[in-house]
């Protein structure tokens, strides 16, 4: 029984330096992780895929990096445009570790000291880039090709650190507060000069078609008078033509007709005086009676 018992606690001692020797010989690779295995400080080996993998104890060590997609978030900037005013640029950059051997050797796979060196890079490269250009183009035009521009040029820098460039972007391009007035002020000016063209040309827009609606009333009245010119002409005509007719038919009667109505508007108003020899023929039908 007393042999029996040193032999099991043989075994399990055995079985303890075993699960100890291969936990501290076995390591795992996680999906986002870059691993490297050092020997004795120097670099054996990298790349390696998701995983169990084996390294001899003591001997090898590994270092594991996060390989997801970071971002560096760049204080503003002050940068200078080709017609010399200056602009303060808020931008961010998305990157990851692309090559660990050389992101090690080069920042010491420190985060921090890498974000520090590709925040120099990209503000270079913006630098380069805003001195070509205008504010209107930074602000409007030009901000899609100043990007890519920006991620071909940082790209190379870039992967010397070990790093790859995911994506580059402006958040917003302000004016300095000794410069924002300036530009409000010639932004009211030239929205004003706008507004006074704007006015003229509607000013100039309302003479004529003033001028157009007066011309048309003078040409409708002028044609409206002629046609009725016409009409009474007409009406007269066709009235003498009545008349004569009548007269033709009744010569004394006609005569006799006209003379009532030369009485009816001649006489029978207070005030009227009407000088006439007594012989005139106006007078014709109240001396014959008949």
């Amino acid at each position: 029984m007393m042999l029996n018992n040193s032999m099991l606690n043989k075994i399990v001692i055995a079985l303890v330096v075993l699960s100890l020797a291969i936990s501290m010989s076995a390591f795992t690779v996680g999906t986002n992780e870059r691993v490297i295995k050092f020997r004795m400080g120097e670099i054996v080996g990298v790349g390696y895929a998701p995983g169990l993998h084996f390294k001899w104890p003591i001997i090898n060590d590994v270092k594991k990096f996060d390989s997801r997609i970071l971002t560096m978030d760049s204080t503003p900037e002050r940068f200078l445009t080709a017609e010399k005013k200056n602009v303060i640029v808020d931008s961010f950059v998305k990157w990851r570790i692309g090559d660990v051997k050389s992101f090690f050797t080069t920042v010491a796979g420190d985060v921090n000291q890498a974000n520090i060196r590709l925040d120099q890079i990209v503000k270079d490269s913006f630098r380069s880039e805003f001195s070509k250009r205008e504010i209107k183009q930074l602000v409007s035009t030009d901000r899609s090709i100043i990007r890519e521009t920006i991620i071909t040029n940082v790209t190379p820098h870039a992967q010397k650190l070990g790093i790859e460039i995911v994506d580059v972007q402006v958040k917003r391009i302000d004016l300095p507060s000794e410069v924002s007035n300036s530009v409000y002020q010639r932004m009211e000016a030239e929205r004003a000069r706008v507004a006074r063209e704007f006015r003229s040309q509607g000013a100039e827009a309302a003479e004529r078609i003033r001028a157009d609606a007066d011309k048309q009333r003078e040409i409708i009245l002028a044609n409206a008078y002629r046609d009725s010119e016409i009409l009474r002409g007409e009406g007269d005509a066709k009235a003498a033509e009545t008349s004569a007719k009548i007269y033709a038919q009744d010569p004394e009667f006609f005569a006799f007709y006209r003379s009532m109505a030369a009485y009816r508007q001649s006489l029978g108003k207070n005030g009227d005086i009407l000088v006439l020899e007594p012989q005139s023929d106006f007078f014709k039908y109240f001396k014959n009676p008949k």
